[in-house]
């Protein structure tokens, strides 16, 4: 008895100097839970998204793919050049420039979807362009990684997970489906539906960010090269989409469409492939990027929307003040018409 000390109630190996405790499974449970009612909710909040949707528009996009082609040479072009240029140009260590690739080479994610409505973008062509950017991630992540990662690592050595790329196409397509239909037969319905969806989703945004913070609180010790990159990252990818969008001849809406689009990644599936690629090492000194790649992209995305809001606000404000003007001018009376004043002109 002389060797064992006193330990705190939670311990329950204790000998010598040393109690080991046992790991904490809070976050774990937490990390479950949250992930199931969040799949829920991300459905919910898509299906009411696909009731701003009408089919023959949606297969417009698809027959004369436009829109589609400027957004996949934005997402599968622009965004991983762009992570290529930022490795080098910051010169972090290869395992870190590999998942600032990775984050690149995601497909857009379905919070570009929610925040499209928001801004008064192309419903039609947003979901049209996550469902191919997510399709098409099954052949151009792997080749995307295959010809910027190879001065890094051998690509043979990143883990695609299909399944998961899979699973996010099933619960884009079907929500959205279910909502086209409902909009295609209950018009009205759909729009009160699509009310209280983008309200949740907004919601969901948010819970979103925070969840991960709660979850992954440990590991927000990261290089301030990483910070940086995840900090300029999305806005090179709003700006450069934007830009890219309106060069092509497309109207506002639709760059604000593209831009979003572009910017907004699939984190989620950039945090599965690197906990499947790299060792508990690496993952040390990578893990957190994707989650700050996710807050940033939601920080200035809502900056983005404010802007708009309050632009569209001044220029409302603009109009009516113009149209009130106008409205109060009074046409000046000719000396003719003073002088005989049973003549009047004909309005008409």
């Amino acid at each position: 008895m002389d060797n064992w000390t006193v330990c705190p109630p939670n311990a329950t190996v204790c000998e010598g100097d040393s109690c080991i405790v046992p790991e904490s499974d809070f976050n774990a449970i937490l990390s479950v839970v949250m992930s199931t009612v969040l799949t829920i909710l991300l459905a919910l909040v898509m299906f009411s998204m696909g009731c701003n949707v009408e089919l023959h528009k949606f297969l417009g996009h698809l027959k004369r793919p436009w829109g589609i082609v400027v957004g996949f040479l934005c997402q599968f072009g622009i965004m991983p050049l762009t992570g290529f240029i930022l490795s080098v140009a910051f010169g972090i260590l290869p395992v870190q420039a590999v998942v600032v690739l990775i984050q690149g080479c995601c497909p857009g994610g379905t919070a570009s979807n929610i925040l499209a409505y928001w801004v008064d973008g192309d419903m039609d062509l947003s979901v049209s362009m996550t469902t191919c950017s997510t399709l098409l991630a099954l052949g151009m992540m792997p080749l995307c990684l295959f010809i910027y990662t190879k001065m890094w690592v051998d690509s043979g050595t990143i883990v695609i997970p299909y399944d998961s790329i899979g699973t996010s196409l099933v619960a884009l397509v079907i929500p959205v489906s279910i909502g086209m239909y409902v909009n295609h037969r209950w018009p009205q319905k759909a729009k009160i539906i699509l009310k209280i969806g983008s309200i949740a989703g907004a919601i969901l945004i948010v819970l979103i960010a925070v969840v991960g913070g709660i979850l992954y609180q440990s590991a927000w010790i990261i290089e301030p090269k990483l910070w940086i990159i995840g900090t300029i990252y999305p806005i090179a990818g709003y700006g450069l989409g934007f830009f890219l969008a309106r060069i092509a001849g497309q109207p506002w809406y639709r760059c604000r469409t593209v831009a979003l689009e572009t910017g907004l990644q699939n984190t989620q599936l950039c945090s599965t492939i690197v906990q499947l690629s790299f060792s508990p090492e690496d993952l040390n000194l990578v893990f957190t990027f994707p989650l700050i790649y996710s807050i940033f992209q939601i920080v200035f995305a809502a900056i983005l929307l404010g802007a708009y809001v309050a632009y569209k606000k001044c220029h409302r404000k603009n109009n009516t003040e113009l149209q009130e003007k106008t409205d109060n001018e009074v046409e000046p009376r000719s000396s003719f018409q003073e002088t005989n004043k049973g003549f009047q002109l004909d309005e008409k």
